[in-house]
């Protein structure tokens, strides 16, 4: 399905006398602050997050999984579901394939497929965490860090073909997560692991094209829970540096232990100018892959607060890859990515609302509580009469959730794919 603009138009009006009250009320007390509230709205107008191919059915645990029913079957009903987000939010005009669960079958029919949504192609991302039908090599024991060099091969190919399948799109980028680790002590040998990867890595990024850049993801643990061999950001750091000037570390805010400062590793990569991007969801006690913002919403207003710095204050830095990567288990999997986009937004426009200036100036004076206060007033700020303002100013929903809902989106899948209909890679 598609959405029509004259529908959105309409349901826009019902809610716009509401919005503008709202809107007024904010623009007036940043005016106070000689805050220009526009030129926030032009930047969260400008700012676009990918969704991935794996994140539109609905996720799991290890025990099971609840369909929603409707699910996108194929690469092309996805691409329509992500036309919908983008059309509701206008803030989803881009697609991260998972490779090989979303291969294409037709390049140019899904290229004009995109193309008729608006949606780019963003990063790729290969799979050495699983085996693959008709793979003569396991991945049980490690990919990229096997032992054997034959597994080491195939998944060298497998990551080269993946950046072959993203030329054909588009794409300008490669993620690369390994699973590789060990469960038990002695089960690998640290460096020999290490080393492998290192010399898998160099081999892919020797199949990059020139203008694409290889993101290096890490994890502390699992699937594997002695160890695994990028198990940090300094590791992941360490071998992008070893691979060259187009490879970056990329961030995933759920793959650090708890209580982990990420913040303070977002400041570090940018200031080496080695961030390459980021992964988005939340968690309580692991790589959770919930909501964004769900559970530790100050802590993403500080990892923003971080990202605007460094946008403005580090030009050795790439400009950024944005991706949401989460599971959804007990919710609509469209309506959580949504409420993740939302979060994303509001936490992006309070970092835009520190003055940058006096809390360098309250730094600089060591006055800790001004630190505080000009951090949490900023917080504190309601900023989402900006955010549903630069929607509406594109013609997309004062609030998409409602209009979602409105809507009837998730009925109209059903009835249009079925009950039972299952996406694809999961």
């Amino acid at each position: 399905m598609k959405i029509d603009k004259q529908q959105i138009f309409d349901i826009n009006k019902s809610v716009e006398t509401k919005h503008l009250i709202q809107l007024d009320f904010t623009a007036n007390q940043l005016q106070h602050k000689s805050i220009d509230g526009q030129s926030i709205i032009e930047k969260l107008k400008a700012f676009q997050v990918a969704i991935p191919s794996w994140a539109l059915g609905a996720g799991g645990t290890r025990f099971g999984r609840f369909s929603f029913g409707g699910e996108p079957a194929t690469l092309e009903q996805k691409l329509d579901d992500i036309g919908i987000l983008h059309s509701l939010t206008n803030t989803a005009g881009a697609v991260s394939l998972h490779i090989p669960w979303d291969i294409p079958k037709d390049y140019l029919a899904i290229k004009e497929k995109a193309a008729s949504h608006n949606i780019i192609f963003d990063a790729v991302n290969s799979n050495t965490f699983q085996d693959q039908s008709n793979a003569k090599e396991s991945y049980k024991y490690g990919s990229l860090s096997n032992i054997s060099q034959a597994v080491r091969e195939q998944a060298i190919q497998h990551n080269i073909h993946v950046i072959d399948i993203g030329e054909k799109l588009g794409s300008k980028s490669i993620t690369i997560w390994l699973a590789d680790g060990a469960n038990f002590p002695g089960q690998n040998n640290f460096q020999k692991a290490l080393k492998n990867t290192q010399d898998s890595l160099k081999k892919i990024y020797q199949s990059l094209p020139d203008d694409w850049k290889m993101f290096i993801e890490y994890k502390p643990y699992e699937p594997n829970f002695y160890s695994t061999v990028i198990q940090d950001w300094g590791t992941s750091l360490m071998l992008a540096e070893s691979c060259g000037d187009k490879a970056y570390t990329l961030v995933d805010l759920g793959h650090h232990l708890p209580n982990t400062n990420i913040e303070q590793i977002v400041a570090t990569l940018l200031y080496k100018g080695k961030l390459g991007g980021f992964h988005f969801n939340d968690s309580k006690y692991g790589d959770d892959d919930l909501t964004v913002g769900s559970i530790k919403p100050y802590a993403l207003f500080l990892i923003f607060n971080e990202l605007v710095y460094g946008i403005e204050n580090n030009p050795q830095n790439p400009e950024l890859s944005w991706m949401i990567d989460a599971s959804h288990n007990t919710k609509d999997p469209l309506e959580d990515l949504i409420q993740s986009l939302e979060a994303i937004l509001i936490a992006y426009a309070q970092a835009l609302l520190v003055d940058q200036k006096k809390l360098s100036q309250a730094q600089e004076a060591q006055d800790v509580v001004a630190c505080q206060e000009i951090l949490q007033n900023a917080y504190r700020t309601d900023v989402r009469p900006l955010v549903r303002e630069s929607r509406l100013q594109v013609h997309a929903a004062i609030d998409p959730l409602i209009m979602y809902r409105k809507l009837k989106i998730r009925k109209n899948l059903i009835k249009e794919r079925g009950k039972n209909s299952t996406a694809t890679g999961l």
